[in-house]
């Protein structure tokens, strides 16, 4: 008996290697920056557990700075005709540099998504990439939640997909049940701990920030009436509901603890690499400085390229008031002719950033407060000064801030006296330190790393056909059932319909009783 259990448990597990080798996995990449870097990595790491991956590129939204790797899925890329492509990329690069000017203005981001719905509309009349895509008959598709295309690549070839936020929680919802009295809307700047005054204004954004959502889903209205007939046109703000299982690339070590659904995974870290030895120039520069240390300073690649003259100048001045070495990520393109660089200052065009953040003389990390470089400087213990600009930075800095890891500055404020006090600040005390490697024990004590914990729930699903048994039934529900107004306006009805035959009762009590007295009288 025993043997033939031994033999049944041997023939299961090479069933399931066979599955799983079969599985194929189609990811999409069409969104630049670092959702284009997370989605790499997710198809690396799929295509090393065993999955056949092909990873669909949109090689339209390009950021300079962002390195290739080379990879070993099948890439399919596809392009916009050279005069549209030239034409989108300065389009975007006019809305990127606007968004970082004017610092997460709505319309600039509804603009972007205008933009994409055309892309996407493009895309989906490609008949020749669509056809290719249908007949690869792919298991499961995997996308950026934020790639609003994708939910109709996915509708058009009738596949199951899963997505993966790469940011932190609040930017969308997820369907989740949010209690407003200590989970944060999106655009809030508020943490979980608000007074009377703070859940006003939480109330009060979530109105603010679901009309915005709306108006972003619409941007793609034209895309669907003319790609999907009108008896199966789809609602694009319920397809993220479809989603098999939703995947967050964040960590509570960082975000604030909310309600979950089964379906919803958090898997911060996913970019973590070993780190390795730095390059021997950047050892002799560190070495300079012995105890003191050295600062990195890194904003990203779309905030580098938009980085102002007075921005540059002012920073340089602050940098040049510390006894730390300081490695900072500036083109030289882009640096100001009249602006002398601070001897202790050395500018590149690409630094190694997660070696030097697990570098043992790194004192600070200043960074524009992307999901990717605080995952980094959490899993390091490093303390952070952030410098936000757009999108998701400023809710993130405000983690940062609840969790006393670091200190946010409003780029405005930026002036070389007091940003350099700031930086001295969080250097020389302690507690963020301490506060950092706090966050990197909780973030490095979890039984399972981040890629297994994709790999894991990826398997789940595909031998359990989906993720239905995840998903709360509320999902099917429409939302006056969902947030119970059918029952509310049922016990409203019942409650007036009672005050009123009470009253109807109680007024012919009294006249029966007038008419008693009455004839009593007589």
């Amino acid at each position: 008996m025993a043997k033939h259990r031994s033999w049944l448990l041997v023939s299961l597990f090479l069933t399931e290697v066979v599955f799983l080798e079969a599985a194929k996995i189609l990811t999409v990449a069409s969104l630049g920056g670092s959702h284009y870097l997370v989605m790499n990595r997710v198809s690396q790491i799929l295509q090393d557990n065993g999955y056949n991956v092909t990873k669909l590129q949109g090689k339209v939204i390009f950021i300079p700075g962002v390195k290739e790797e080379k990879v070993s899925y099948q890439v399919i890329n596809w392009h916009l005709p050279e005069d549209q492509q030239e034409e989108f990329r300065n389009r975007l690069n006019i809305l990127l540099e606007e968004l970082v000017r004017q610092r997460n203005t709505h319309h600039v981001i509804v603009k972007i998504y205008k933009l994409l719905g055309g892309l996407c509309s493009h895309f989906l009349g490609r008949e020749d990439i669509m056809d290719f895509l249908r007949n690869e008959n792919f298991d499961l598709l995997l996308f950026d939640y934020l790639d609003l295309c994708s939910y109709l690549i996915a509708e058009k070839l009738e596949k199951k997909f899963v997505t993966v936020l790469p940011m932190q929680f609040s930017y969308m919802n997820f369907g989740l049940t949010s209690p407003l009295s200590y989970v944060p809307v999106c655009g809030s700047r508020l943490t979980d701990q608000m007074d009377f005054w703070g859940r006003v204004k939480n109330f009060l954004m979530f109105f603010d920030f679901s009309l915005k959502q709306r108006e972003i889903f619409s941007q793609f209205d034209a895309t669907i009436q003319e790609h999907f007939a009108e008896d199966s046109r789809p609602v694009l703000s319920d397809l993220p509901l479809k989603a098999e299982l939703s995947f967050i690339n964040s960590d509570f070590a960082f975000d604030f603890a909310r309600p979950l659904f089964p379906n919803t995974v958090y898997v911060g870290g996913l970019m973590d690499k070993p780190a390795r030895p730095i390059p021997q120039d950047l050892e002799d520069f560190i070495s300079k400085f012995g105890d003191s240390g050295f600062v990195l300073v890194a904003l990203g690649s779309v905030v580098t390229l938009h980085q102002t003259k007075e921005l540059i100048k002012e920073m340089n001045n602050a940098f040049a008031r510390l006894p730390q070495g300081v490695l900072w990520t500036v083109k030289d393109g882009h640096w100001p002719k009249d602006v002398r660089l601070a001897p202790n200052v050395k500018i590149m065009d690409w630094v190694p950033q997660n070696d030097l953040l697990a570098h043992p003389s790194i004192r600070l990390f200043v960074t524009h407060g992307g999901m990717n470089s605080i995952m980094e400087a959490i899993q390091h213990g490093v303390p952070m000064v952030g410098i936000p600009f757009c999108a998701d930075q400023p809710e993130n800095m405000v983690r940062i801030e609840a969790k006393k890891i670091g200190v946010s500055v409003q780029l405005e404020t930026i002036k070389a006296e007091t940003f350099a006090l700031t930086l001295k600040e969080v250097i020389e005390d302690k507690r963020y330190k301490t506060a950092a490697m706090t966050a990197r024990a909780i973030r490095c004590s979890h039984p399972l790393t981040p890629s297994q914990r994709l790999v894991g729930w990826i398997d789940h699903i595909l031998q359990s056909g989906g993720g239905a048994h995840l998903k709360p039934h509320g999902f099917q529900q429409p939302w006056h059932v969902q947030h119970l107004l059918d029952v509310l306006l049922f016990l409203l009805g019942l409650t007036l319909a009672t005050l009123w035959l009470l009253k109807k009762v109680l007024g012919l009590l009294l006249s029966i009783l007038g008419v008693a007295r009455k004839e009593k009288k007589a």
